[in-house]
């Protein structure tokens, strides 16, 4: 009951976190899981919310929760891997009013069974580009326009996924990584205009993408949890957040294991 209270204390803390002169927020796969638990923690009054998703109806269900909180809110539901129609979508919300957050948090996840050795053509094709390519356009996009400005933040939001090479999730790990390297140098890229990028690496969260693993999900944590945790460290400027705590300690511990030795373990998964 005491850990529950002080979980919920803690995204109400986050629900009225400084935010600077942020009011205009765009956050991508804002449908369901974490998302839709950034839309709800960023929702307040005078904040201008851009919800993208693939559900029309669920986009539906977080717009009003958010609404409730007060915050004015548009949103769109549609395939992000069509780029023309992302770049047509992000020049119209940036030009309506400037962005001055924005949250590439869309992920397709999937792993492989045993019998198969590759993932059917079709899930690679919008694996990939919702994980990596969308992302990497929508924020080369936002780049030039936040850096004109001087200002702006740019969230990715990854996976611990991309740490390792996963054999039964090759694709997935493999864009995540890649979508982790395009975050480091493109915040080495934005430093000196002024504009943040920040790189989100969640483990276990219960969301619907998690849930539908059959494998194990240690140390998982709520949405709405990870969201508030996430928020804050945004309105702090951290570089990089993995959430919950204890896959930063794996992660500290598995780069003491040689890596023929990590090679020789994942690959009998």
């Amino acid at each position: 009951m005491c850990f529950a209270l002080r979980s919920a204390a803690r995204i109400e803390q986050a629900r009225d976190v400084w935010l600077g002169p942020m009011a205009n927020i765009l956050i991508t796969g804002a449908s369901s899981g974490i998302g839709a638990a950034l839309a709800r923690v960023y929702a307040k009054p005078d904040n201008r919310l851009v919800l993208w998703g693939r559900s029309a109806e669920r986009l539906a269900l977080t717009a009003e929760q958010c609404r409730a909180r007060g915050a004015a809110v548009e949103t769109a539901a549609f395939d992000l891997t069509d780029l023309d129609r992302l770049v047509r979508m992000l020049d119209a919300a940036d030009a309506e009013a400037p962005l001055d957050l924005a949250i590439f948090n869309a992920g397709l996840g999937g792993s492989l069974p045993r019998e198969r050795a590759g993932q059917d053509v079709a899930v690679a094709i919008s694996m990939a580009g919702v994980n990596f390519t969308a992302p990497a356009v929508a924020a080369n996009f936002l780049a030039q326009r936040m850096a004109g400005r001087g200002r702006g933040r740019l969230v990715f939001v990854g996976s611990v996924a991309g740490f390792y090479p996963l054999p039964m999730a090759p694709l997935y790990s493999g864009s995540k990584a890649g979508l982790m390297m395009f975050a480091e140098a493109l915040r080495l890229r934005l430093g000196k205009f002024g504009v943040t990028v920040t790189l989100v690496s969640p483990g276990f969260v219960d969301t619907p993408m998690s849930r539908s693993l059959k494998e194990p999900r240690p140390f998982l944590i709520g949405a709405d949890q990870a969201a508030a945790i996430v928020a804050r460290k945004i309105a702090r400027g951290a570089r990089h957040i993995v959430v919950p705590w204890q896959f930063t300690v794996i992660g500290l511990a598995v780069r003491l294991v040689p890596r023929p030795l990590l090679r020789a373990v994942l690959s009998y998964f």
